[in-house]
């Protein structure tokens, strides 16, 4: 089960036009599909309106998009969050979809790719960090922060940041490892979250 590659969720957190958050994920998804230890899939928020009002009933296509978007989660064995700093805090679409979901988030890692102004979207990550405690998620430590990102990138989407490929190494190693142990856990024991 071990040689088995951890199905890894990007999600990119960002759904405002003009976003940068695309490209972040597209850099990091590159060098986890180097890792021989992942299969990557990437969900873009931007492609699944979820609604803002919770229904008991959700209207038929309310109910599609929330079936796929829930089970391209569950097939999940480890999530990258790609997220912004929004007024020191996470986007609005990533809560939203953070409250939609639940027993897919249940007994697996999380890990954070953040950006935003001086300090590199480490905030939105300390506001995401007890949400995913509340859904019985695993967030790891380390982190990938780009501090002033788009000043980080060039055009060809590939970062400047010397140090940047290092972390998102760093991140994968932990994501892999996590990703490891809670398959074999819920594997012998089903989560009785």
């Amino acid at each position: 089960m071990l040689n088995t590659p951890v199905r890894l969720a990007v999600i990119i957190g960002s759904t405002r036009e003009g976003r940068f958050g695309s490209t972040i994920a597209e850099w990091f998804a590159g060098i986890a599909r180097q890792h021989t230890g992942v299969t990557v899939e990437m969900i873009d928020l931007a492609e699944h309106e979820l609604p803002l009002v919770i229904s008991m009933e959700p209207a038929p296509a309310v109910q599609q998009v929330l079936t796929e978007v829930t089970n391209r989660l569950a097939r999940a064995e480890a999530f990258a969050v790609v997220t912004p700093e929004y007024n020191h805090s996470y986007p609005a679409s990533l809560k939203n979809l953070l409250d939609w979901t639940d027993k897919e988030w249940h007994a697996k890692p999380v890990g954070f790719v953040s950006y935003g102004g001086q300090a590199g979207g480490s905030r939105a990550v300390e506001h995401l960090r007890t949400v995913c405690a509340e859904l019985h998620a695993t967030t790891v430590r380390d982190v990938v922060t780009l501090t002033n990102a788009w000043e980080q990138f060039g055009e060809d989407g590939q970062t400047t940041n010397d140090a940047a490929p290092a972390a998102a190494k760093a991140l994968l190693d932990q994501l892999i490892w996590w990703g490891n142990a809670l398959r074999e856990a819920r594997t012998k024991t089903p989560y009785a979250g």
